[in-house]
């Protein structure tokens, strides 16, 4: 097959899969993750069933997959945002304000069906791929913490990975916050209160 075939036919999965996912993300957000059914999903992507099954084998997986893509965007947008500045201390103000803003933004519109109800809950945490990001974000979170900690803007008295696990819970509160960003950037204040040296 021309290696032009190859990468048309490359394009179009990846454009079904997409479609696949968005419009599974759309039904699950209307409603709840037990109210969508694959011909739904099908019928509304304007692909057959038959075309699904071929992605998908039922809806909690499209919901994971879904999810892994989110995750991984979200890692994308934290590396940039690490690599966004060259003075450690600010660095570490723009990744947890990033951080906050990601979080904070699960219950905004079109942000997904992340958070639509607890039937979501057991499919995205037994999912592999969370656990992994968990590990990413840490290890990522932590080696910020530690430049700017050499830089002596950050305590030393604990260890750099300590504070990065109590910063991915602290700013975890902003899923529980009002969808503002002076809300957001009120929590990030009083992360980097925590981090002060002395």
């Amino acid at each position: 097959m021309p290696r032009l075939w190859n990468a048309t036919i490359d394009e179009h999965r990846r454009t079904v899969h997409a479609a696949i996912l968005d419009t599974t993300a759309a039904l699950v957000a209307e409603h709840g993750l037990t109210g969508v059914t694959m011909s739904q999903i099908a019928a509304r992507a304007g692909i057959g069933r038959a075309t699904l099954y071929k992605y998908f084998p039922d809806v909690e997986a499209i919901v994971v997959a879904w999810h892994e893509r989110q995750v991984g965007e979200h890692l994308a947008q934290l590396t940039h945002a690490a690599a966004a500045a060259a003075e450690p201390g600010e660095r570490l103000r723009i990744v947890l304000t990033t951080l906050a803003e990601l979080t904070g933004g699960r219950h905004q519109p079109g942000a997904a069906p992340v958070g639509h109800g607890p039937d979501l809950a057991v499919p995205l945490h037994r999912a592999e791929h969370l656990h992994r990001a968990r590990h990413q974000l840490h290890t990522l979170l932590t080696d910020v913490i530690r430049a700017a900690a050499d830089a002596g803007t950050v305590r030393t008295d604990v260890p750099a990975a300590e504070l990065a696990a109590y910063c991915l819970h602290a700013l975890g509160a902003a899923a529980d916050l009002p969808a503002t960003r002076a809300a957001r950037t009120r929590l990030v204040t009083v992360a980097l209160a925590a981090l002060q040296p002395g």
